[in-house]
C-alpha cells in the first residue's frame, strides 16, 4: 500500500443531490472512478469532509449510483477517517486495479453537521437545534413528529422519544429557523439518513410555529433497546449498563419477560417472544442472564436475574428477542419518491402487501395521513407500482377515512385473502412530488412539478443556473443546462405551483431549495413559466424505481 501526498479533486456524480453520488477523482487532468473493494464509512467520511458536505451516512459499493466510465483511478482505499482528502488515504498505485465499473464506489453525506437538545432539564430533553455546515438553528414544528424524535433520541444515545412538545415549550431559539422537514420512518440511525424536503414550505420564524422540542426517555442505567428488527419495537433485546450496551441471554424466555420489555419501551402489548436464529445473535458483552419476570414489572431490571444454585438453567442461555404490537408499520415501495408507491405493512416481523379488493380513496387517505403525506389523490390497484412478494397481509380493507392506522380499519383476518400479488394496492398522496419536462424533446422542455395530484409549471422569478443544474440532475439529464427566456409554444392549462426558487451552489437537491409556498397561481404572467435545456441525455439513474402514472392535468 502507498500513501500519496497532495489533494486530488473529488466530486460526486449521478446522485439526486450535491452531497450524494458516485465518487470520482481527478488525476492527470482526467476524471475517473474509485473501486468499491474494501470501501468503508471511514473512506466516505473523508470524501464528505473534503467536499464540505458534513458527515457520512452511507458508503454504497458496487455501482449503486450507476457505473462510471474511463479510468478507475483508485483501488483498495484505506482511510482512517482523519485525512483531509481522499488522495491522502492509502491506496494502490494510481490506475492500478482489478475492478470494472460495476464496482464503482459511492457516498451519501449529510450536510447536517450537528444535532442537540438545549434548554431542557436534562441532556435528553430540550429544544431541537440543528447545525447546518457550522451554523446552529432551530426547526419549524410543522412536520416534526414522534418518528423523527425517536431517531434523534437514538442518535444522541437518549433512548426513545416520549413526547414532542411544541409551542416553545423549551424557550425561543436564536439564529436561523431552518425550513427543512425531516421524514423519518423511525428506523434510521441518524437524522441525516432521513428524507428532507424544503421546497414549497411556508416561512417560519421564531415564535411562529417554531422551536420544536423533544423529550427522550434517556439511556440511563438499565435502559433497553431492540436491535436488528424492522422497527424500534421488535428485535434482539439489549440493556444499557455501566456505560455500555449488553446482550440479554436466557434459556426460558417467554411472554412474561417479553411483556415487560414491550411495556418498558412503550411499544404496546407483547406479540411474540423468541430466540433469534444464529445469524442474528449478538457478539458483544452480556448484560443480563437468566431473567425471570412475573409479567407486571415496570422494567426488566426489576425482574429476578439470579437463578438459585439449586435450580440450574434447563438449557443453554441464548440471545432473546421480542415482537411488540407497536412494531406494526406501513410504508410505500417502488414509487419514484416518498408519498407514492405500493402499500406494505410490517406485521409480526414480516413485510407484506395489501390486496386491492375494495381498495378506494378512503383506504388510501388513512395510509397517506399515517405517513404524514397529506391527503390521498389516487387509490392505485392492479399492482400499478409492481408486484410485491411474500405475504399478503390484508384483504377487503374498508376504512372510513378517519382511522389512525390502516390496521384499525375493518378487514379480513391477518393473512387471510383470495388474492395474488398482481392485485397489490398502492397510493399516490397529495405530498408526492415529481419533476418532468413537458413538451420534452429528450432533455429540453417546460419544467413542471407534480404536487397535490396535478402537474403544474414553475415560475422564472429568482431562477438561477444552480436551480437548472439541480433539476437536470433530478431528471437524469446531466449536471447543468440553460434557461430559456421565451417559449416556442403556448401556455398549457393547469396550475403554476412554484415561484421564487432560491437554490444555492451548496443546495443538495432540487427538493431542498427554498421557495415561495405552494400556490396554484404563482405566476402573474404566463411568460414567466420556465423552459430549460439540459446538457445531458435522459438516462435512468443507477437505482431505478417505478414512476406512477399520475392523475392527468
Amino acid at each position: 500500500m502507498l500513501v500519496f501526498e497532495g489533494a486530488a479533486e473529488v466530486r460526486l456524480v449521478n446522485g439526486s443531490r450535491r452531497c450524494a453520488g458516485r465518487v470520482e477523482v481527478k488525476h492527470n487532468s482526467k476524471w475517473g472512478t474509485v473501486c468499491g473493494d474494501y470501501w468503508s464509512m471511514n473512506d466516505a467520511a473523508v470524501v464528505c469532509k473534503q467536499l464540505g458536505c458534513g458527515s457520512a451516512v452511507g458508503a454504497p459499493q458496487y455501482g449503486y449510483f450507476g457505473p462510471g466510465s474511463g479510468p478507475i483511478w483508485m483501488d483498495d482505499v484505506g482511510c482512517n477517517g482523519t485525512e483531509s482528502a481522499l488522495s491522502d488515504c492509502e491506496h494502490r498505485q494510481w490506475g492500478e486495479n482489478d475492478c470494472d465499473h460495476t464496482y464503482d464506489a459511492g457516498v451519501t453525506c449529510s450536510e447536517y453537521t450537528g444535532f442537540r437538545l438545549v434548554n431542557g432539564s436534562t441532556a435528553c430533553a430540550g429544544r431541537v437545534e440543528v447545525q447546518v455546515l457550522g451554523t446552529w438553528g432551530t426547526l419549524c414544528a410543522s412536520h416534526w413528529d414522534l418518528l423523527d424524535a425517536h431517531v434523534l433520541c437514538r442518535q444522541l444515545n437518549c433512548g426513545f422519544a416520549e413526547s414532542v412538545p411544541g409551542g416553545e415549550h423549551f424557550g425561543r431559539g436564536t439564529g436561523p429557523v431552518w425550513r427543512e422537514s425531516f421524514h423519518c420512518d423511525g428506523t434510521e440511525a441518524h437524522l441525516g439518513q432521513c428524507p428532507v424536503i424544503t421546497l414549497g414550505a411556508s416561512p417560519c420564524s421564531h415564535g411562529n410555529n417554531a422551536a420544536v422540542g423533544s423529550h427522550c426517555s434517556s439511556a440511563g442505567f438499565a435502559s433497553l433497546r431492540l436491535v436488528g428488527g424492522g422497527s424500534r419495537c421488535d428485535g434482539r433485546v439489549e440493556i444499557f449498563q455501566n456505560g455500555t450496551w449488553g446482550r440479554v441471554l436466557d434459556d426460558q424466555w417467554d411472554m412474561q419477560e417479553a411483556s415487560v420489555v414491550c411495556r418498558q419501551l412503550r411499544c404496546g402489548e407483547a406479540g411474540t417472544a423468541y430466540n433469534p436464529p444464529k445469524p442474528e445473535r449478538g457478539t458483544g458483552p452480556v448484560g443480563l442472564r437468566g431473567v425471570r419476570c412475573a409479567g407486571h414489572e415496570a422494567s426488566l431490571a426489576l425482574c429476578n436475574t439470579s437463578l438459585p444454585e439449586s435450580a440450574p438453567a434447563a438449557g443453554v442461555a441464548e440471545d432473546v428477542g421480542v415482537i411488540c404490537w407497536g412494531s406494526q408499520r406501513v410504508r410505500l415501495v417502488n414509487g419514484s419518491r416518498r408519498c407514492a408507491g405500493r402499500v406494505e405493512i410490517y406485521y409480526q416481523g414480516i413485510w407484506g402487501t395489501v390486496c386491492d379488493d375494495g381498495w378506494d380513496l378512503s383506504d388510501a387517505a388513512v395510509v397517506c395521513h399515517q405517513l404524514g403525506c397529506g391527503g390521498a389523490v389516487e387509490a392505485a390497484g392492479s399492482a400499478q407500482f409492481g408486484k410485491g412478494s411474500g405475504q399478503i397481509w390484508l384483504d377487503g380493507v374498508n376504512c372510513s377515512g378517519a382511522e389512525a392506522a390502516l390496521w384499525d380499519c375493518p378487514a379480513r383476518p391477518w393473512g387471510q385473502h383470495d388474492c395474488g400479488h398482481k392485485e397489490d394496492a398502492g397510493v399516490i398522496c397529495s405530498e408526492f412530488m415529481a419533476l418532468r419536462l413537458e413538451n420534452s424533446d429528450g432533455c429540453s422542455g417546460r419544467l413542471q412539478v407534480f404536487y397535490n395530484g396535478t402537474w403544474g409549471s414553475i415560475c422564472s422569478n429568482s431562477m438561477t443556473l444552480d436551480t437548472v443544474s439541480l433539476a437536470c440532475k433530478e431528471l437524469g439529464c446531466g449536471d447543468g443546462g440553460s434557461l430559456e427566456t421565451h417559449l416556442s409554444y403556448g401556455r398549457v392549462s393547469g396550475p403554476t405551483w412554484l415561484d421564487n426558487m432560491q437554490c444555492g451552489e451548496k443546495t443538495s437537491s432540487f427538493w431542498q431549495c427554498p421557495s415561495a409556498p405552494w400556490n396554484p397561481q404563482s405566476c402573474e404572467d404566463p411568460q414567466e413559466e420556465i423552459h430549460i435545456t439540459c446538457n445531458g441525455n435522459s438516462e435512468p439513474p443507477g437505482h431505478p424505481s417505478v414512476t406512477p402514472a399520475p392523475v392527468p392535468c
